[in-house]
């Protein structure tokens, strides 16, 4: 398998992180690498309907399309066998470079027009490609840290690559606590995670460099008209839990904070 396939599955594993989430199944230097990522796909339909997307990258992967079954309690057969042939067609504008997460992402914006609508009437506008910020809009991205143990040069790397990415938004510190809240394209919003995964960001006990392995994604989605769009990216501490409650709510993320802050502090 080319490194370029394991460098990208290192960073699926740490986008999706949650128990279950993303998992590999069989890895052969001959036959490549077979993974599972499940996802909930949320406010698009009456329910939140529950796929598992299982993903074969041959060796010679991206320059070959990957192989992909999809499966749902929640949807028939044919509708699943719709998401796959429409997963696949989006792979192949996608070849030789990786392409799980965009496919993932592609599937969480239009399953609703996938499976309710006619393929043809599927907007194109909503393709996934390098060239499509534009019309993808700003993108939003939460993330939780356990721990930073070179602060301050942890703290001077997430600053150069939001700056590099011209990605908006805060790291936040409140007592153990550690946020990052980004803005920004969605194909920036991808490299950081990335960058954040396959960088030696911080030391380990022994003070030798190490890559980020206790990073967890709370949420990713498209800024809606009622999210404030920050204008810098700032590193900010708060001495008190309604401190940064309120750093959310003036930026329109009440329900982002109620939803994924508290239960941090458990």
């Amino acid at each position: 398998m080319s490194e370029q396939a394991l460098e990208e599955l290192s960073a699926l594993a740490a986008i999706y992180c949650e128990p279950g989430a993303c998992e590999v199944l069989a890895v052969s230097e001959a036959d490549g690498v077979t993974f599972r990522i499940q996802i909930s796909v949320k406010e698009l339909l009456d329910a939140d309907i529950l796929l598992k997307l299982l993903f074969h990258l041959p060796v010679n992967y991206p320059s070959a399309l990957p192989e992909i079954s999809v499966s749902s309690d929640q949807l028939t057969r044919a509708q699943c066998m719709d998401i796959k042939d429409k997963l696949l067609e989006q792979a192949e504008k996608h070849l030789s470079e990786p392409m799980v997460h965009e496919l993932v992402l592609w599937i969480q914006q239009n399953l609703k027009c996938v499976i309710k609508q006619p393929a043809t009437v599927c907007s194109e506008k909503t393709t996934l490609s390098k060239g499509a910020s534009t019309e993808d809009g700003i993108w939003m991205l939460l993330l939780h840290l356990d721990h930073m143990r070179a602060k301050a040069k942890y703290v001077r790397t997430v600053e150069k690559w939001a700056s590099d990415l011209k990605l908006t938004g805060r790291l936040m510190f409140m007592g153990k606590i550690i946020l990052i809240l980004l803005q920004g394209d969605k194909s920036n919003i991808k490299e950081y995670l990335i960058l954040q995964k396959t960088s030696k960001v911080d030391v380990d006990s022994s003070g030798k460099k190490c890559k980020e392995k206790m990073i967890s994604v709370l949420c990713e989605t498209k800024v809606q008209s009622q999210h404030k769009r920050f204008q810098m990216f700032e590193v900010k501490e708060y001495s008190t839990l309604d401190e940064l409650q309120k750093e959310f709510e003036t930026a329109g993320l009440a329900n982002l904070f109620s939803e994924f802050v508290p239960p941090l502090l458990k």
